[in-house]
């Protein structure tokens, strides 16, 4: 069996993988994945043991029990590269042997939850509502890096895409990956659904303008007005499509929900968004366990 060279996998000294300093043993099979690390400690105030807590970066894991099922949390920060980053290494730490830099021989599946928050695309979705991504759409282009996306990618979801936006050809081409049907069953029950488009940006690319002046001013309106068979845009994120994407390719199961905190066309924005965000935590982690 060929050895994966030490320049692709990276181990620390101590023998846990290279970014999220974490040793197989010290993830759950469930894990919740989170943008802002502040956030994990919150997460896991619920638990009612932590075994194993590891901060490195940006990137924070704790590892524990609620209701008696075993459940990690872990921060990935902001952005589709992070993304590659941590669910690399997550899947490394489950397929690979990292002492003999060979793949496993039986194929280890995790559930990948990540709860987050984003602003929604149509006036009908209240601010603070629950928001579950059937489809991520990435305008991103890191999947366009793995030959396996094209397994993976619904091509004609994305082609009706690219059509109807005229979408630019100095722009990533869009691709689209569907989330866990799964997971959609077993956590997603009175939520709204649709597709998320995840963005490489928070200002530009999601039509926002300070200083520097947008190249595709109408790239909002383009994505709102689109929809195939039934399904609309309903959210716009960083995160998601990325997510899909490589947990597809590596045989994982995905899924994100996310807390409305603004309306991008009523220009509303949640007066206290920490209150849905910890009403969606204790949902989802009591759906989980159960």
């Amino acid at each position: 069996m060929t050895k994966i060279k030490e320049s692709e996998l990276i181990i620390s000294p101590d023998g846990s993988i290279y970014h999220l300093k974490l040793h197989p043993e010290d993830i759950a099979e469930d894990i919740i994945v989170v943008g802002d690390p502040g956030r994990v400690p919150e997460i896991s105030a619920y638990f009612d043991k932590i075994e194993f807590k590891v901060m490195n970066r940006e990137l924070c894991t704790h590892t524990g029990y609620y209701n008696g099922k075993r459940i990690s949390v872990l921060s990935t920060g902001m952005g589709t590269d992070n993304i590659d980053i941590v669910i690399n290494e997550l899947d490394a730490l489950v397929n690979i042997d990292l002492q003999k830099r060979e793949l496993k021989k039986e194929h280890t599946s995790l559930n990948i939850i990540r709860l987050g928050t984003s602003g929604a695309l149509q006036e009908d979705l209240p601010v603070d509502s629950f928001m579950m991504s059937e489809y991520g759409l990435g305008l991103d282009g890191m999947l366009h890096f793995y030959e396996k996306s094209k397994e993976v990618c619904d091509k004609d979801i994305a082609n009706a895409f690219i059509n109807h936006t005229n979408w630019s050809e100095n722009l990533p081409k869009p691709y689209v990956v569907r989330g866990s049907d799964i997971l959609m069953q077993k956590l997603g029950k009175g939520f709204s659904t649709g597709i998320t488009a995840t963005a490489p940006g928070f200002y530009g690319p999601q039509g926002r303008q300070l200083r520097l002046q947008l190249a595709y001013p109408d790239i909002n309106e383009k994505i709102e007005s689109f929809q195939y068979n039934g399904h609309r845009i309903n959210n716009l994120e960083m995160e998601t499509s990325a997510l899909y994407g490589l947990g597809a390719m590596l045989g994982h199961q995905t899924l994100t929900i996310c807390v409305l905190i603004a309306n991008r066309v009523s220009k509303q924005f949640s007066t206290d968004y920490k209150k849905p965000v910890k009403k969606l935590v204790e949902t989802i982690l009591d759906r989980i366990s159960t």
